[in-house]
């Protein structure tokens, strides 16, 4: 047998080093991310609105598409700790940067949850009812208090540049595993692309 006879496919040795995610768990972390995606868009945007009306009409869709995340996010981490198939690090990874993916990992749930929760927060202690989409409206809950509108409004800004540096060191770790290591760790949550040969 020669060399390149006994020598592994690329794709059979990227597989040997991580299996994939499930096909749930993939198809969630890429909606999260597009969803996460628009909804900073939105939020860049609210405040550079030309009109009252404008500004509307993005606060309103980004309120949605948060309650929308925080849902998703809720059933994502029940599937994680009841379905979900997490395949093991590869045996390369130091444990030390396994801890840090998982804390990575817990630290990304409690953004998914935490953002849209003070969002939701400033929202309702305005006092009064506010649109949804689809002609749906969120019904007065609580009293009006500005200085907890306040508070949760810092809260939450101060939430999102925290949120998006740990998804920029997320990604980055990512694309180090895709590019240097090439060790399976992108390819398992990869959403097109090789998948584990049959």
């Amino acid at each position: 047998m020669t060399t390149a006879e006994r020598a592994p496919a690329p794709e059979t040795a990227v597989w040997a080093k991580r299996a994939p995610f499930d096909a749930v768990t993939i198809a969630v972390h890429w909606t999260t991310v597009v969803l996460v995606l628009v909804m900073f868009a939105l939020g860049w945007s609210i405040h550079r609105a030309q009109d009252g009306r404008a500004a509307l009409a993005i606060v309103t869709v980004h309120r949605s598409l948060g309650l929308a995340l925080w849902t998703l996010s809720l059933a994502r981490l029940g599937w994680r700790l009841t379905g979900a198939k997490f395949p093991p690090f590869p045996q390369t990874m130091p444990k030390a940067q396994q801890a840090a993916a998982k804390a990575s990992e817990f630290g990304l749930y409690l953004m998914l949850l935490a953002q849209p929760a003070t969002g939701l927060a400033q929202s309702l202690f305005r006092g009064k009812a506010f649109p949804l989409v689809f002609g749906l409206q969120a019904p007065a809950l609580v009293a009006r208090d500005k200085a907890l509108v306040a508070l949760f409004h810092e809260v939450h800004e101060q939430g999102a540049w925290a949120f998006a540096a740990l998804i920029g060191l997320h990604a980055c770790a990512g694309l180090f595993h895709a590019l240097a290591l090439k060790d399976g760790v992108f390819a398992s949550m990869a959403p097109i692309g090789r998948r584990p040969p049959r």
